[in-house]
Order: structure tokens, then sequence, then C-alpha cells
């Protein structure tokens, strides 16, 4: 692979790269045994935005890529990424923030589903420690299934100092908390909001949680007593849009 260079894979990895990001692709890879529909717009993409692509024998697929679960389509693009920062992100704005605090999650498969749920729902920007935290590897890009080309990844070296800056901007930081007093449902925000959600069994650290504005929980009627990190960003990030759109139309 050549210097500086990455792997992604998957359709729609490499669908979103070709549509928002189309110059960072220096090649695509696809099983010569594929004739599908799927492939056949992806090729068109490809060919729109003039980039080479290879058919190659699966065996080849597997060696690029060994384990990965590529559909028969791997891209090599530039991983010489442009750092953003959170200004860049908020100065930018032209409706209240909407964003999404990941306090260390380790898992990369937790991760790629958390920026699945942050594109579905159409958050500003995932926000990251750089430290003690997984980042985005290969399978957490593979599995956002293209989010991680169009969501804001924005990594920090202190979270409770980010998140300070944030309530300097009036954005209001809401801390998802299994011990929180009030529940999701019940708890009220403002519009421009950034929702915490902590690390897979460990929760929000100390000093993250002491500096949220708010913390609440998510109802846990049955026999488990907590939620994926990913699902339970689901349900706190659809909940907080719900509510922006019934703002909107003057519902509440």
């Amino acid at each position: 692979m050549p210097p500086h260079s990455r792997l992604i894979f998957g359709f729609h990895s490499v669908l979103a790269k070709l549509r928002h990001d189309p110059g960072a692709v220096r090649e695509i890879y696809v099983d010569s045994a594929r004739r599908d529909a799927r492939l056949r717009d992806l090729l068109e993409h490809a060919a729109f935005a003039k980039v080479r692509v290879l058919p190659v024998e699966s065996a080849r697929l597997e060696a690029i890529a060994p384990g990965a679960r590529h559909q028969g389509v791997i891209a090599t693009v530039d991983g010489t990424q442009r750092h953003v920062v959170l200004d860049d992100v908020l100065d930018t704005l032209d409706e209240p923030a909407f964003l999404l605090v990941l306090d260390g999650i380790q898992d990369p498969h937790n991760l790629g589903a958390c920026l699945r749920v942050a594109d579905a729902v159409g958050a500003h920007a995932v926000i990251a420690p750089k430290d003690r935290a997984v980042g985005l590897t290969q399978t957490a890009v593979k599995v956002a299934s293209g989010a991680a080309e169009t969501v804001p990844y924005i990594t920090v070296t202190n979270l409770a100092r980010t998140l300070r800056e944030l309530k300097e901007r009036e954005i209001w930081v809401i801390g998802s908390d299994a011990e929180a007093k009030h529940e999701l449902y019940d708890a009220q925000w403002p519009i421009a909001c950034a929702w915490v959600l902590g690390a897979e069994g460990d929760g929000l650290r100390r000093l993250t949680r002491e500096t949220c504005d708010q913390l609440v929980s998510i109802p846990m009627l049955g026999s488990v007593a907590s939620l994926n990190v990913s699902v339970a960003t689901g349900v706190c990030l659809y909940e907080a849009r719900r509510r922006r759109y019934s703002r909107e139309a003057g519902k509440q």
C-alpha cells in the first residue's frame, strides 16, 4: 500500500467516500466475480470521480484485508486527513448545536455504531478523547457504514475542558448515567445540546460526570440493568431529535 494511505471496505464506506471526498480515493479493488446492481452503482460513481477500479479475484481481496467483511470492494484512500477542530464545526453552524460526546469508548464496533447513529439523527459532530479511546480504526470505519466519512470526528486532549468550552458557548451538556435521578423522558433541556455517553461497562468518568450540566437515566423496565452504548446513544439522540422537530413545528 502506498505511504500515507489507508483502507476502507464495504459498499457503504466506499460509496460515501466517493460521494463526499472523491479526491481522496486512490484506487478501488472489486471482486471480479460480482455483476450485480450494487457493484454497477459503485462503478458509475468511480467513473464519474475518475477513480481507477481494479477487478481482482476474491483471494486477492482477502490478502489485501485479511478477515475483513469487505463485501467484494476495498478502496485505498489518502490517509492524511485534515485535522478537524471543534471551532471548525461550531463556527459554521446556522442552527443550534447538536453534538455527541463519547467518553472513552474502547470497542471499535461500538464506535462505528455510534457514528452511524450520529449521522442518522443529523448530529453536527462526534467528540472523543485522544487517549483511552479506540479511535477510527478500519473496523470502526466499516461498522459506521459511511458515517465516518460524513460526520466530523473530533478528538480532544482534555474532555472535561472541552465540555466547559461547550458550556461557555451556551451548549447544554447532558450525560447519560444509570444512577441519575431524572429519567430521559421527564427531563427538559435546551435545543443546543451535547449528549455525553460513557464507556462500555464503566459509564462516565467522575470528572466528566461532574462537568455535565445535567444527568439523565434511560428507563429500564425489564430484567437487564443497562444498554449497549450504541443503543443508548440511539435512544438519547432520537429523543433529542424528536424534541427539536416538535419545537421547530411549534408544538412545544
